[in-house]
């Protein structure tokens, strides 16, 4: 059995011990816990706005299904913070309704809509309700909105909400989540190739300095084409090992991994590192994130290498084979 006995962990907090903590009282019902996790994060100096970013949208995730967030602005009116996790919920149903096909969509969107332009001006030097804004750009396949038609700041990119991607750049640059927001947004203007996507992700990241994780973008796009591809059903797979998939991986190794604070990374984007590494056969590389992962583990990408995506046992089963491969246990 690959791992010896070793059994990977999906937590949405994962090495972020007080989150986790907030996340337990937040399902619980209570929003102290959150409130005061974020109190603190606001306090962490000029550095706090990627912890910020990353730590409200998870939070999201598990509050968009309460109350708790609506409890906490009666408490708290004036609350800046309170205000931005109304709109990072807001934008989480609107997103899941969207997904769903829910009738209400439109009219989440717009509560949506409004709830992160509030938050934007109770709190002006705050990326987030930006972040959200472009979130929601990503549900208007069609440019129906205007802003979401701007023209691109380079030649070969798409028009787009760039002036909604600007914004957020302008508060926090290099933005993790805001350009995974805008690859969203290229990702919904249809099935077709992928040369929009790619030529956006290697943009990103040829903009972004050393240790910041765009420079991971492009690893997600690969993940990308190599499900519309059905990559998996084909009986000789060198998807991962071709000169730009290593030198993507290399690239996202180099720049971003060596000199990220691996705690506060994004699990995300470490799988799809370790993922990246072990398809390009560099398996001494990989072994290193995979020990910076520890026990934690997210289904995506592995699960695109099965032909069930859907099936966490069948993600869970190639992380692990994946990871005895490249440490030996």
């Amino acid at each position: 059995m690959p791992g010896h006995g070793f059994r990977p962990v999906f937590h949405p907090a994962g090495h972020d011990h007080a989150l986790r903590h907030a996340l337990q009282d937040l399902r619980a019902g209570r929003w102290v816990a959150m409130a005061r996790l974020l109190e603190d994060t606001a306090a962490a100096g000029p550095g706090r706005w990627d912890g910020w970013t990353r730590r409200t949208q998870v939070l999201a995730t598990v509050a968009a299904g309460t109350d708790v967030v609506h409890a906490w602005r009666a408490e708290e009116p004036d609350s800046p913070a309170a205000a931005v996790m109304h709109g990072r919920v807001a934008v989480e149903r609107a997103v899941r309704a969207h997904r769903a096909g829910h009738p209400r969509t439109r009219d989440l969107w717009q509560e949506a809509w409004t709830a992160c332009r509030e938050a934007a001006e109770r709190a002006p030097a705050d990326p987030v309700p930006w972040v959200g804004l472009l979130a929601l750009a990503a549900l208007d396949a069609r440019r129906h909105v205007a802003e979401h038609r701007a023209a691109p700041p380079a030649p070969m990119l798409p028009p787009g909400p760039w002036g909604l991607l600007a914004e957020a750049e302008k508060r926090d640059p290099y933005n993790r989540e805001a350009h995974h927001r805008m690859l969203q947004f290229v990702y919904a203007r249809g099935d077709g190739p992928l040369s929009e996507a790619v030529t956006y992700a290697q943009w990103a990241a040829a903009a972004a300095p050393r240790g910041s994780a765009l420079h991971a973008l492009p690893l997600h796009v690969r993940v990308e084409r190599y499900r519309r591809d059905r990559g998996h059903e084909r009986a000789l797979d060198l998807h991962w090992v071709g000169e730009d998939a290593v030198r993507e991986a290399r690239r996202a190794m180099d720049e971003w991994f060596l000199f990220c604070a691996v705690p506060e990374a994004s699990q995300l984007d470490l799988n799809h590192l370790a993922h990246a590494l072990f398809g390009a056969l560099c398996f001494a590389d990989a072994a290193r994130v995979f020990e910076a992962l520890g026990p934690y583990y997210t289904p995506v990408p592995w699960a695109h290498r099965t032909p069930r995506p859907d099936d966490r046992a069948l993600a869970e089963e190639v992380f692990l084979r994946a990871r005895a491969r490249c440490t030996g246990g």
